[in-house]
C-alpha cells in the first residue's frame, strides 16, 4: 500500500477508495454534498492506523498532486519517513509560492471552492476544520461501509517463471511421460490457460516484458546482449553497451516497484538481466548483476531451485514477521541447461531406446516441479497459502534435440508454437474458481492483472489487458488478437530495435499468421534460417505442430491479420513478403 503522511503523519497507510460505489455511498450522506461543494472531498481516500490493523479510519483531504512532487524513482532510495517528508515538504513549497493547488485536475489553475474570497491559507484551514467536525458522522460510515470494502485482503503474490520449457511438457498438458504432481495439483486449484503465450521467445526481453508489461520493441531490450559483431566483449565500448541496455529499465515503473508504492515488500530470486534486484525495483533479492563478475543474467540469483529454496523461504518469513504483504519473482535456472538433475530423477527417464539427452531434459522439467512444491508447500506451512496468488509462466519454450544437449528447431528463439506458446496459470484459493479458459492470454497481460489482484496502481499507456475481473466472474475476454514479435539474440543497435528484427505475428482465434523480416543475425544464425520469406498462415487447432501454411489458399485472411500486425506496430525500414506468390 502506498504510504502517504497527508494530515495524519507516517504512521498510517493510506487505502485507496472503493471506487465510484463508495462515493455514491458517500453522496447520500446528509451533509456531504455540502462538504464537497467547499472542495473539502476533491480528492479523498481512507486512512487507517496501522496499529488498529484498518479498524478506525478518518477522512484525510489530499490537496491535488504538484507536478514537482517526489517521484517514485527519487523515492526508492529513501526510507518511507524521509521520502514522505520530503514529498510533504515540496508540496508546501509549490502552495506557498503559488498560492494555488496545482494538479492534474485543475491545469495548472486556481481550484474554486465557491468562495473565492478565502486566500488559499484560509480556505486549507477552514477545510481542515470541516473535516475534524464531519468525523462524527463518517466514523460510522468508515467503520462500516469502507473497512467492509476492505476485507478482501490484499493477496501475497508468488509469481513461477519457468527457464526453457515447452507448452506440452507438463502432465496436466497431456505429456505421456514427464511427471509434474506439483504443477498438475496447482492448475487444478487455478483459473488456467492452455493457450498462453509469451509475445517473444527469449529469455531476457521475455523477462523484462514480465517486469515492465511492454513489448520488446517498447522497452528496447529486444535480444540477451549487445552484439559481439560491433565491439569486443572485453572493450569498454561493450561494457557501455551493456551498461546502456540495462538501464532502459529505468524508463519504466517496474511491477516490483508498483507493488512497493502499495506496501508490498518484493524479492527476486533466479534470472534477472537487468543490474541488481534493487535496479528493477525489488526491496530484497539475490542477484548483484553487471558490472559485478558473472552478472550477466543472474549470479547469486541462479543458485534457487537448485541449491535449496532457502533465500525465498527467509523473505517470506520475514514478510510474515512484519506482517507486510509480499511478492516473490521465483525464476529458477530450470529445466534451463545444463541438463543435470539428481540421480534419482534421471533414473526414472532412462529407458531402452529413449536418448540420454531427452532423459535428462525430462528429468530436469520434474526437478523443477519439485522445487515449486517445495514453495507452495512453503507457504501451507506458514498458514499463507490461501491469502496468496499464484501466477505461473514459462519465458520461452523449449524442444529437446535427441541428438545433442541443444534445443531443436522451431523451439527456442523462434516464433513458432515450441517458442512462445505456454500454459498461464492463477490460483487463489477462496477467491478464484479453478477453471480451464480455452481463450488467447498473454504473458503482457500479467502485469496489469498482478496489479489489479493487488489493488495497486495500473500505469497508463501498457498493451495488456487486465483480466483480473475475468478471472473472479468468468467472463470472456473481450480481444480479438494477440501479437509478438522475434529479434536476434545478439543486437545489431541497442537503439534500434528494427535493425534484428526477424519475425513478427499474431493470432486470431484458431488463425496465426507469421511474417518473415530482414533483419540482421550474428550468432545463432542456423535457428533463423528464414528459408521461408513468404506469409505463413497456420490453422492451430486443426495443425497445433504448424506443419501446413495455408496462406495460398486464404490470400484475403493473410491480408487482415497483416493489416493487423501493421497498426499493431508499424515497421519503418524492415522488409517482409506480404503475399504467397
Amino acid at each position: 500500500m502506498r504510504t502517504d503522511g497527508g494530515f495524519f503523519g507516517s504512521n498510517y497507510k493510506t487505502h485507496q477508495s472503493d471506487g465510484p460505489d463508495t462515493f455514491r455511498r458517500l453522496n447520500e450522506l446528509p451533509g456531504f454534498a455540502l462538504l464537497r461543494s467547499f472542495g473539502v472531498f476533491r480528492h479523498t481516500s481512507f486512512v487507517c492506523s496501522r496499529e488498529s490493523g484498518g479498524g478506525l479510519c478518518f477522512l484525510q483531504v489530499l490537496a491535488n498532486r504538484s507536478a514537482n512532487s517526489v517521484s517514485h524513482r527519487d523515492c526508492r532510495w529513501m526510507t518511507p519517513n524521509a521520502c514522505e517528508e520530503q514529498s510533504g515538504l515540496l508540496r508546501s513549497k509549490t502552495l506557498a509560492r503559488s498560492g494555488s493547488v496545482q494538479g492534474p485536475s485543475s491545469g495548472g489553475k486556481r481550484i474554486g471552492t465557491g468562495h473565492e474570497s478565502f486566500s488559499c491559507a484560509n480556505r486549507i484551514l477552514f477545510q481542515t476544520v470541516l473535516v475534524f467536525v464531519s468525523i462524527w458522522f463518517l466514523s460510522a460510515f468508515c467503520v462500516g461501509s469502507v473497512v467492509a470494502a476492505e476485507k478482501p485482503e490484499t493477496p501475497n503474490i508468488v509469481l513461477i517463471i519457468s527457464d526453457d520449457q515447452a507448452w506440452t511438457d507438463y502432465g496436466f498438458m497431456g505429456h505421456p511421460n514427464i511427471k509434474t504432481p506439483h504443477l498438475d495439483k496447482l492448475s487444478s486449484e487455478s483459473v488456467w490457460f492452455d493457450r498462453g503465450y509469451v509475445p517473444t521467445a527469449l529469455c531476457r526481453p521475455s523477462l523484462m516484458t514480465l517486469a515492465t508489461g511492454h513489448y520488446a520493441h517498447r522497452h528496447g531490450v529486444t535480444g540477451n546482449d549487445p552484439s559481439p559483431k560491433y565491439a569486443d566483449p572485453n572493450s569498454e565500448l561493450y561494457r557501455e553497451r551493456r551498461a546502456k541496455l540495462i538501464s532502459y529499465i529505468d524508463r519504466f515503473e517496474t511491477l516490483p516497484e508498483l507493488l512497493a508504492e502499495r506496501g508490498y515488500l518484493t524479492h527476486q530470486s533466479g534470472k534477472w538481466w537487468e543490474g541488481s534486484f534493487r535496479q528493477g525495483g525489488f526491496t530484497h533479492g539475490m542477484t548483484r548483476g553487471f558490472p559485478e563478475r558473472g552478472g550477466r543474467h543472474g549470479d547469486d540469483g541462479l543458485a534457487i531451485g537448485r541449491e535449496g529454496m532457502k533465500p525465498a523461504e527467509e523473505f517470506v518469513e520475514m514478510a510474515i514477521a512484519k506482517e507486510k504483504p509480499f511478492f516473490l519473482w521465483y525464476a529458477p535456472f530450470l529445466p534451463h541447461s545444463p541438463h543435470n538433475p539428481p540421480g534419482r530423477l534421471l533414473h526414472k527417464y532412462q529407458t531402452e531406446g529413449r536418448p540420454n539427452s531427452i532423459s535428462k531434459y525430462f528429468a530436469m522439467c520434474e526437478w523443477f516441479d519439485e522445487t515449486c512444491g517445495q514453495l507452495i508447500g512453503f507457504l501451507e506451512a506458514k498458514g499463507v497459502r490461501d491469502k496468496t496468488l499464484i501466477v505461473y509462466v514459462t519465458d520461452n519454450g523449449w524442444i529437446q534435440d535427441p541428438q545433442g544437449n541443444g534445443y531443436a528447431p522451431r523451439s527456442k528463439q523462434t516464433p513458432y508454437e515450441g517458442g512462445i506458446r505456454t500454459p498461464i496459470l492463477f490460483s487463489w484459493p477462496g477467491r478464484l474458481k479453478p477453471a480451464k479458459r480455452s481463450e488467447l492470454a498473454s504473458s503482457i497481460d500479467l502485469v496489469p492483472t498482478i496489479l489489479a489482484a493487488a489493488g495497486a496502481r495500473i500505469p497508463e499507456g501498457l498493451p495488456g489487458l487486465n483480466l483480473y475481473g475475468n478471472l473472479l466472474t468468468g467472463e470472456g475476454i473481450d480481444r480479438e488478437a494477440i501479437f509478438g514479435e522475434s529479434f536476434a539474440h545478439d543486437i545489431a543497435d541497442i537503439t534500434k530495435p528494427e535493425v534484428s528484427l526477424l519475425y513478427r505475428w499474431c493470432i486470431e482465434g484458431r488463425w496465426k499468421l507469421l511474417l518473415t523480416y530482414d533483419g540482421e543475425v550474428n550468432r545463432y544464425a542456423s535457428t533463423h534460417p528464414r528459408d521461408e520469406k513468404r506469409p505463413q498462415l497456420f490453422d492451430l487447432i486443426a495443425d497445433p505442430g504448424e506443419t501446413r501454411n495455408l496462406a495460398r489458399e486464404h490470400p484475403d485472411l493473410v491480408a487482415r491479420l497483416a493489416a493487423r500486425i501493421t497498426g499493431w506496430w508499424p515497421v519503418a525500414e524492415r522488409k517482409t513478403v506480404l503475399k504467397f506468390e
